[in-house]
């Protein structure tokens, strides 16, 4: 029956993961290399926390207008202007000292004098960075929506999605090697590169289905074979506009936006703090931690495929899609509670957290996959980039809270002599997350209801 229809967008899900992966990479290398740039510059984990936070603060606010940006433009040129600006901010790291001094004296007239050179240099270029990646998601969902039925979208998001998880494997291996035999500035050059190899693929086999050539009758009737009749005015270019406020009036948004809140910092913080929990806690070098980090985030494809695959399951049993989808993710949501066990066990070996985190990590993944679908289930397609940007926004206000919040507990507990509490306490934070998001989600929306705009 496949062979039949046709598997041409699988292509373009394949095109999806690997800017995904591409995106991860580019915004990972900072991560792995703090605990050499903190001994270089002399940061201290306020500093890098704020460098951290101020990549969350301008992702969080451009998701908000990348979305909306993608549904007006369009999925092909918007995702292609995205991943130039993010490669782009991706390469200027690597001039992060000349960015910090040409920009300091505006700093200082402005009256924030607070940032040494290096950390404004850094934060500068995590910005750019932060503006152009903010358009990855907006666009993956949307193209998702429009070649994928209903009831394939989760385990497409969940492909697609595992580019996070290739991307955190291959920048443990490849950032640290390169840093150490080319210097730190030309990881970030390399790494940004990569992108503008994708975009020629992207630019050649990427058209929205009822424009492409490439695309056979059969898979164009089975792509829309699950839409609502209200869907179908989004295979001609929408020129209405729906406002923001308009879509905020809705339950489905507010429920999509507080569970990215509840749990994307977590993954946030997974990603931006390892490598320096590994350093401070066990004392290991930038080396030391390639493995670790390769065998957690090995972990995690597991939960992003096999978690956009799970709710399946459930439908294939007679469930409604929205209903499958939350019992699955009721049962993912579960999962992370083993983080809790991981600073107690931690004292025997790092291998204990390392593994619990990973468990956490994969059921993050597996919790990313659904709570994404959940809006092309509800939402008509011209606004699907939209309430994926309001609750990428959401997601990334609770992504700078978690750093903010990791920041500064760290440097109170070290001076006090004992870091690791600070971990405990955000380990605990992450562990309970997603079972108060899913009550809130729940409550909020009940049973699935198209929403009608």
């Amino acid at each position: 029956m496949s062979n039949k229809i046709g598997k041409y967008r699988f292509t373009i899900c394949a095109l999806l993961f690997f800017a995904t992966t591409i995106n991860y990479l580019d915004r990972q290398v900072l991560s792995l290399l703090q605990p050499l740039l903190a001994e270089e510059f002399g940061w201290t984990n306020t500093d890098y926390a704020n460098i951290a936070a101020s990549f969350q603060f301008v992702y969080a606010i451009s998701l908000l207008f990348a979305g909306r940006f993608i549904d007006r433009i369009g999925t092909k040129w918007g995702f292609a202007i995205a991943l130039i600006i993010w490669s782009f901010g991706a390469i200027i790291h690597a001039y992060a000292e000349e960015l910090g001094a040409y920009f300091m004296p505006l700093v200082v007239l402005i009256g924030f004098t607070t940032f040494s050179v290096s950390v404004l240099g850094f934060i500068i270029a995590r910005a750019v960075l932060a503006f152009g990646e903010a358009g990855n998601f907006p666009a993956a969902i949307k193209a998702t929506a429009e070649y994928f039925p209903k009831k394939e979208r989760s385990f497409a998001t969940g492909i697609f999605n595992s580019g996070t998880n290739v991307g955190a494997i291959i920048a443990p291996i490849s950032v640290p090697w390169i840093a150490y035999h080319w210097g730190w500035p030309f990881a970030f050059v390399t790494i940004g590169a990569f992108g503008f190899i994708w975009l020629i693929f992207w630019l050649i086999f990427y058209e929205i289905p009822f424009k492409q050539k490439r695309l056979s009758q059969a898979e164009r009737d089975f792509i829309e074979s699950d839409s609502e009749p209200i869907l179908q005015e989004d295979l001609t270019k929408a020129t209405e506009k729906v406002s923001w406020f308009k879509l905020l009036k809705f339950k489905q948004t507010w429920s999509f936006a507080f569970g990215k809140f509840m749990t994307d910092g977590v993954w946030w913080f997974f990603l931006f703090w390892l490598p320096a929990y590994l350093k401070a806690q066990y004392g290991m070098s930038i080396t030391d931690i390639q493995i670790p980090l390769v065998v957690l985030y090995s972990m995690t494809m597991f939960g992003s495929i096999g978690g956009g695959y799970f709710p399946t399951y459930f439908i294939n049993k007679g469930m409604k899609p929205y209903d499958g989808r939350m019992k699955a993710m009721l049962i993912i949501a579960i999962f992370p509670l083993v983080v809790l066990a991981a600073q107690p066990l931690g004292v025997h070996s790092f291998w204990f957290p390392v593994i619990l985190i990973g468990i956490g990590a994969s059921a993050h993944q597996a919790w990313s996959a659904n709570i994404f679908t959940t809006v092309s289930d509800m939402f008509p397609k011209k606004t699907v980039a939209s309430v994926t940007g309001i609750g990428g926004m959401a997601g990334g206000l609770g992504g700078v809270l978690m750093t903010k919040l990791g920041g500064y507990l760290f440097d109170h507990y070290k001076a006090l002599g004992h870091i690791e509490t600070g971990y405990t306490i955000m380990f605990t934070i992450c562990a309970i997350s997603y079972i108060i998001a899913w009550l809130v989600m729940k409550s909020l929306v009940p049973e699935m209801k198209l929403v009608k705009v």
